[in-house]
């Protein structure tokens, strides 16, 4: 039996592996954060035998609704994600897993690899109205890379999406990349006619170190990108300040943060309503939004969320309340489940790769419904 996470977005530490009953691992933290949760690991063994991994450190993560109804997922060929059993008890979460193949990947969701990235990028950047432009570097002298899609005319609409400021939230960049391949399908009628109307600019992983290192939450300097939109930096976060820099040069009419949420099992908007300037305006646009995406995506629901902040009481430096107020404009944080949407519950896959890419394509349907009267 051999197990390693040497790899793109691997995160596990192995504690004693001399017992197949017992495999006794450990997530490690977020490079100089207290963040953790997110694991990704290759297990090699025997086809045909059972194995049990149990993490020690579970209850100490930093989630720890996120452990109630969790399922693991694995896969034999890491193009198709299927959920282990799974379950929690006494700070330990443990995943029994019987090998079809010799070797299984197993993982808090399906990664979505730095390479797959690489893929997307260059796959899109063919398309005659793409332009792939490059923001900066990061700390760890990754490219950061705006895809911009549109003929730049200032009469039109400017949608600004991003997605995987927190890199364990990889379902962010598979919607994403639904999403891109939707609007530049030639034949989807929506996409043509939402690039009639909008440019966009798109940032499809926020974070690449923290998504190679296998962090939770946090870039390589254990920094919290969606904390640092109110005054980014250079040498914390140059994430966000270059993203903030591009966005001060074309404006933003509308934005579109994607995330994962690990404790609610549900799809699900948070908006920028306890913004100081939020106004009539931006929630009749909201509700239209949130509507359509409910017509277009049954697993989009406006019933389960987080508390609405109280008039004036948001939180300034998250990037969906700071890009709000800063452009006056209509901005939402999408958040998807870890775990199963429990309106649409799927034993074998739960909240899957498949599924985010569908959201994305159904996004594009909500700004379709609100792009002639964003300003």
């Amino acid at each position: 039996m051999h197990i390693t996470a040497n790899f793109d977005a691997g995160n596990i530490d192995i504690i004693n592996a001399d017992d197949k009953k017992d495999i006794q691992l450990a997530i490690r933290p977020d490079v100089g954060s207290e963040f953790f949760q997110w694991f990704n690991f290759r297990l090699s063994g025997q086809i045909g035998e059972q194995y049990v991994l149990n993490i020690l450190n579970a209850g100490e993560a930093s989630y720890l609704e996120g452990w109630e109804n969790y399922q693991a997922v694995a896969s034999y060929d890491r193009q198709h994600w299927f959920r282990l059993p799974t379950s929690y008890k006494d700070g330990k979460l443990t995943i029994v897993a019987e090998l079809e193949c010799e070797t299984i990947q197993i993982a808090y969701f399906a990664p979505y690899s730095y390479e797959r990235h690489q893929d997307l990028l260059a796959t899109v950047q063919v398309h005659p109205l793409v332009t792939l432009e490059h923001l900066g570097e990061t700390l760890d002298k990754r490219d950061l890379t705006l895809v911009k899609i549109g003929d730049g005319d200032a009469s039109k609409r400017n949608i600004w999406i991003t997605a995987r400021q927190h890199p364990g939230e990889t379902m962010a960049e598979w919607l994403i990349e639904g999403l891109l391949y939707s609007l530049l399908d030639s034949d989807n009628a929506t996409g043509k006619q939402l690039l009639d109307k909008a440019n966009f600019y798109i940032v499809p992983n926020m974070n690449p170190d923290g998504s190679v290192r296998g962090h939770l939450r946090t870039n390589a300097a254990g920094t919290n990108l969606n904390r640092e939109w109110q005054s980014p930096s250079l040498d914390k976060s140059p994430e966000v300040f270059y993203v903030i820099n591009k966005m001060e040069a074309t404006g933003v009419d509308l934005f579109y943060d994607v995330h994962g949420d690990e404790a609610l099992p549900y799809v699900f908007l948070a908006g920028s309503q306890g913004t100081p300037s939020y106004s009539d305006r931006l929630a009749g646009l909201r509700d239209r939004f949130s509507e359509v995406l409910k017509l277009a995506s049954a697993d989009f629901q406006s019933e389960f969320g987080y508390e609405i902040d109280a008039p004036g009481a948001a939180n300034m430096t998250v990037a969906t309340n700071w890009v709000a107020e800063r452009f006056d404009c209509l901005a939402n944080t999408l958040e998807m489940p870890f775990k199963d949407n429990d309106n649409l519950p799927d034993e074998e896959m739960g909240w899957s790769p498949e599924r985010s890419i569908k959201l994305g394509e159904a996004s594009l349907i909500a700004m379709l419904a609100v792009v002639d009267d964003l300003r």
